[in-house]
Order: structure tokens, then C-alpha cells, then sequence
């Protein structure tokens, strides 16, 4: 089990709700949870995701400790601007990805 982060921002007030039922709100739209087991994330993020496709508005952003991804860190979004983590010249960014460019 490791600590899982989830950060909000302009969402509706049901998913700070539903966060702050599963986990500690440590700051204003910033959730942890200093041990929640993989089976545990992943139905939290499947509630976030689910309400995320009804109301996209806002964007949330789970992180945790993942050895099997870049930088050991595993990383879940939802809404603008999706990021990725890259490695260059040894150390580890956080990359924006370029929205789409309209026809």
C-alpha cells in the first residue's frame, strides 16, 4: 500500500464530497491517503473518471507510488491540460500535451 494524492480543481462539489469520504482533505481541493491498496485507487479513480464523463468540467489529478512507471511515480488525469512525465538529462519533467488543433 502506498500514499495516493488527488488534487481538484473547478469540479462539483460531489467529488470533494466523495473524496473527503475515502480520504483526508489535507488542503482545499487536495486530497491524501497515506495507505490505500491498489484495489482501493482504482475504484476511486473509476467513480472520479465515471462522473468526470457526465460533467467534464475541471480536472483532477491521482498520483502514487508506482516503481513500474517513469520516474516511480503512477499518474491518473481527467480533464485539461493532460500532462505526462519525461526523463530528460536525468531528471524527471512534467510535460504538457498540445490540445488538438481545430479544421
Amino acid at each position: 500500500m502506498a500514499l495516493v494524492m488527488v488534487t481538484t480543481r473547478d469540479v462539483a462539489d460531489r467529488f470533494r464530497g466523495f473524496l473527503a469520504s475515502v480520504m483526508l482533505e489535507v488542503a482545499p481541493g487536495v486530497f491524501v491517503s497515506p495507505r490505500m491498496n491498489p484495489g482501493a485507487r482504482e475504484r476511486v479513480w473509476g467513480v472520479m473518471r465515471d462522473w468526470h464523463g457526465q460533467e467534464p468540467r475541471g480536472s483532477l489529478v491521482m498520483v502514487w507510488r508506482d516503481l513500474n512507471a517513469t520516474g516511480g511515480v503512477g499518474l491518473a488525469q481527467l480533464g485539461n491540460p493532460p500532462r505526462e512525465l519525461v526523463e530528460a538529462d536525468g531528471m524527471w519533467l512534467t510535460r504538457r500535451s498540445k490540445p488538438p488543433k481545430a479544421l
